[in-house]
Parts: C-alpha cells; structure tokens; sequence
C-alpha cells in the first residue's frame, strides 16, 4: 500500500493510484472527463491546476511500448482531442507533457497547463515540481475548486461535441 496525498491535503492508502481512480474506488474531482476502450481521463487528484488532465490506460501496464496498436492509436487522438479542448474551451496557451515509466502507478501522462503564475518557479520542466507543490499548498481553496469542477465541465462538454 502507498499513501498518496490529495489536492486538499487528505491522504489516502491504495495499492495502484491509477486502478484505483480507472476502478471507479478513488473520484477524481469534477469525475471522469472522458473515457474510451484503453483509457480513462481525469483532473490530476493530487494538484489543483484548472485544466491539468491525466489520462491513463485502463490496463495496469508501466510502459508506452505496452500499448497495442490499438491503444497507441487510441492514445494518441485522445491526448489531441483533450488538448483541443483544453486550446479552445479554457484558452491554455502551452501544456508540458509529462510521463515517467518509474512511477508507483501505472502508465498515464500528464497534462499540466503553463500559466503565468508558474513563471515564479522558472520556465523549464524542473520549474513543475515547485509549481505543482505550489499549488497543493495554496492553491485548493472552494473557490479554486469550483473553478476546477466548472472548467471539467467544460472540457467534458467539449469533447462529447
């Protein structure tokens, strides 16, 4: 079991963050965005960052060279379909792209929005670390929450068009 420590600072206790949140044990705040055959979408449950989507396979794999044909293809129109929406609903001019095949959960990326605010902490990826912890630790007011669940929304109405 690892304890895994959510956006407003509660912890939990699970074997897999990623089954547990693609297993429907764990709710994402805002619940699913989207979801296909290979995989599962959702607002990152450790960082409040309005926008920032994991998306990770429904099969506890750990490496992109896993993936079926099938669920390569699927990935990657996922991924584009996401950032479109993430483009034109939420007006997120830049996204890093973030996977590591270390981690504790299973195969999943994220996509973390650049804003100005992030600039504080330098504009590389070694500035996501401070950025994100940033936002766990200031950043999870109910204010900021709604602002997240509105823009899940969003995005969420976006990619059924």
């Amino acid at each position: 079991m690892r304890t895994i420590t959510l956006a407003d600072g509660q912890t939990i206790n699970v074997e897999c963050l990623s089954c547990a949140i693609v297993g429907g044990l764990v709710i994402p705040e805002g619940g699913v965005l989207i979801e296909t055959d290979y995989f599962h979408a959702h607002q990152d449950v450790a960082y409040p960052i309005t926008g920032q989507v994991i998306v990770a396979s429904k099969r506890h794999i750990k490496c992109l060279d896993e993936l079926t044909e099938e669920e390569a293809h699927d990935y990657i129109l996922l991924i584009r379909k996401i950032r479109k929406a993430q483009r034109e609903v939420l007006g997120i001019e830049h996204v890093y792209y973030f996977y590591n095949e270390d981690t504790t959960h299973h195969f999943h990326i994220w996509m973390v929005p650049r804003y100005e605010w992030m600039t504080q902490f330098g504009r590389s990826v070694e500035s996501l670390r401070p950025a994100l912890l940033h936002a766990r630790t200031n950043m999870n007011s109910i204010e900021e929450t709604n602002q997240i669940i509105n823009s899940i929304n969003k995005l969420r109405e976006a990619l059924l068009e």
